[in-house]
């Protein structure tokens, strides 16, 4: 497992959202590492909690080929505790192109990092006016694909959402 792709996640994140691509993509044999905010633990809406390996400010992203944002109120959380930190690591991996997937409220994140504008994408219908004031063209499907970025809405999207996800990683 040489390859690494990066989970950040925030206090209250929606808990499937973040285990079923965690252990997905150990499934495929990636190496997936986790940060918090502060590289405390976190709890999840539904009280999973997390022990992460590392704070947002210290991740190197160009130590990992892929990065997943959860959703639920995790995001919204990083941008009050790590809002700089998070936006350099998303800024990161969409300007070197490498794949990105973002469910439910997870599209915050790349709207704080100014990566939505002229991009087609998804997520929970209660953001879709902050992706369109952000510039980006917000569609209503389970998932949407664009170029690098992969989103969905719900939890109920998530298998959809991994499958494009994987077959992405899988051609870089």
């Amino acid at each position: 497992m040489t390859e690494k792709i990066l989970i950040i996640v925030g206090p209250e994140f929606e808990d499937i959202e973040f285990l079923y691509p965690y252990y997905r993509l150990i499934e495929e044999r990636f190496k997936v590492e986790v940060a918090t905010p502060k590289k405390e633990k976190v709890s999840g809406k539904h009280g999973y909690v997390i022990e992460p390996d590392y704070s947002l400010s210290e991740v190197k992203p160009e130590d990992y080929i892929g990065l997943i944002i959860p959703g639920g109120r995790g995001p919204e959380r990083i941008r009050v505790y790590a809002r700089e930190d998070a936006a350099r690591i998303v800024r990161y991996f969409m300007d070197q192109n490498k794949p990105v997937a973002a469910i439910c409220h997870g599209p915050q994140l790349l709207i704080s990092a100014d990566r939505v504008r002229g991009r087609r994408l998804t997520s929970y219908p209660g953001i879709a006016d902050d992706i369109k004031a952000a510039g980006g063209e917000w569609i209503d499907e389970p998932v949407v694909v664009d170029n690098n970025l992969v989103t969905a809405r719900i939890p109920n999207d998530i298998p959809y959402w991994m499958k494009e996800y994987i077959a992405i990683l899988k051609k870089h």
